[in-house]
């Protein structure tokens, strides 16, 4: 379902409804072992920390969707903030990386949780190839041209929100409140693990972005995007715990760890029966293949509007159609190829990296340029920024000691994308210059 919408065409409700629906899904779904692993018997903890950092860093952006509403987008305000800089350009572009890599780890998950509920295990080329078939399936849905309204949003939203919590509900009432995650031999990293559990907690939360990216078409969106966002995060929070905590009854940490990928459906099934795993498989289904969908537009929009704004290229070779359709044909591409050549925890650091460089950019942007325009306080923008830093810092560290290559190959992306924006944009002005004499 292709979703756009007018200016003042979302309620309070719908813009809570989108930003819980687009958070909700994937990430509780697949980061839940991820973070146990690393953090270990604390990993519910994680989740409120997160929330925590995540809340800090949400003061930035209510501020500036509550100056310029029309503009509040994550690549607006980086424009604002640095101009048509490749500061600006390149973190708006790491912003749109990491919702593509958000797609890769939707479809993947996807894959795992179909092959845990025909018993088949989640390994080998099956896991890319259902990936990549969700994510086409996805592109054929948004060029189909349906239009999606509000109470759609809601619905789904509500079937997602209230599902995840009814599971995490029964299977804590199931397992008699206990928490057998507390038991077993599983890794645990320490204080190090945790604050490195963090940096994907906070990726399970950065949906809240697609409020912002929606600002002018929020009624009344100098009060309603700031309240939105709160209560998104506030409804999560209390979801994350429920699923983490009901993880943490049905589970110890070693199972959780080996099931990391599909751990909520693991879960479900010593807690709720065989009935109740299927219906965790089912819901997962239904969460992920709905979250890829929504996340493919809002990339393709993103791209599209950068484009637009001239901080990207855009080349159509040889396809049909407008700008719209091409970045639609692009997102689906890379999010394949990533799919295709990246499991789900290097999906989920590239992630993480990705959002943590581009959240300070826009932190760092505002506190030095607009906070007096925006009325925020310096503090809490210095605040959110060392949060993200310190970890950023651990998640790196942790990373190099486990699996080296990936934090090489998100520093080569990152300083990759910082080199193409500075020559495209410094080739740009030379011929907008050449051309003004």
């Amino acid at each position: 379902m292709k979703t756009e919408y007018k200016k003042g065409s979302l309620t309070l409700v719908d813009a809570i409804a989108m930003g819980t629906g687009v958070m909700i899904g994937a990430g509780i779904l697949a980061l839940t072992g991820q973070i146990a692993q690393l953090a270990g018997p604390l990993f519910p903890l994680s989740f409120v920390v997160g929330a925590i950092i995540t809340a800090f860093s949400a003061y930035t952006y209510i501020k500036m969707s509550n100056a310029f509403p029309s503009a509040g987008g994550v690549a607006m305000i980086l424009q604002k903030a640095y101009g048509p800089t490749t500061i600006a350009a390149a973190a708006a572009l790491l912003m749109a990386l990491s919702m593509v890599i958000n797609e890769s780890l939707v479809a993947r998950t996807f894959a795992t949780y179909l092959l845990r509920g025909l018993d088949v295990t989640p390994e080998g080329w099956l896991v890319p190839a259902i990936g990549v078939g969700v994510i086409i399936f996805a592109y054929i849905v948004n060029v189909s041209g349906n239009r999606s309204v509000g109470w759609l949003s809601i619905v789904m939203a509500v079937l997602k929100v209230g599902g995840i919590a009814l599971f995490g509900i029964a299977a804590l009432w199931a397992s008699g409140f206990s928490f057998e995650a507390t038991e077993g031999t599983g890794q645990s990293g320490g204080v190090t693990g945790f604050v490195a559990s963090v940096a994907l907690s906070i990726l399970a939360f950065k949906g809240f972005t697609t409020i912002t990216n929606s600002g002018a078409e929020i009624t009344h969106p100098n009060r309603n995007v700031g309240r939105a966002i709160i209560f998104s995060i506030a409804i999560c929070v209390v979801v994350y715990l429920l699923v983490a905590f009901a993880v943490g009854a049905s589970l110890p940490l070693d199972q959780i760890i080996a099931a990391k990928d599909f751990a909520l459906a693991e879960a479900a099934q010593p807690a709720l029966g065989q009935v109740g795993f299927y219906l965790t498989v089912a819901l997962a289904l239904v969460a992920t293949v709905s979250g890829v969908i929504a996340s493919i537009f809002a990339v393709s929009r993103m791209l599209a509007m950068l484009t637009e704004m001239e901080l990207i290229p855009h080349s159509h070779f040889g396809l049909p159609g407008g700008v719209r359709d091409h970045t639609l044909i692009y997102t689906v591409v890379l999010a394949g190829v990533l799919t295709v050549f990246f499991d789900l925890s290097r999906i989920a650091s590239l992630g993480a990296f990705f959002y943590l460089v581009m959240d300070i950019a826009i932190h760092w942007g505002v506190f030095r340029y607009l906070r007096h325009d925006v009325e925020a306080k310096g503090w809490i923008m210095l605040l959110a920024i060392g949060l993200d830093a310190i970890v950023l810092i651990t998640f790196a560290t942790l990373k190099w000691g486990q699996d080296p290559m990936i934090v090489v190959i998100a520093a080569g992306i990152m300083a990759a994308v910082f080199c193409f924006e500075f020559f495209y944009l410094r080739g740009r002005d030379q011929q907008v210059g050449s051309h003004g004499h």
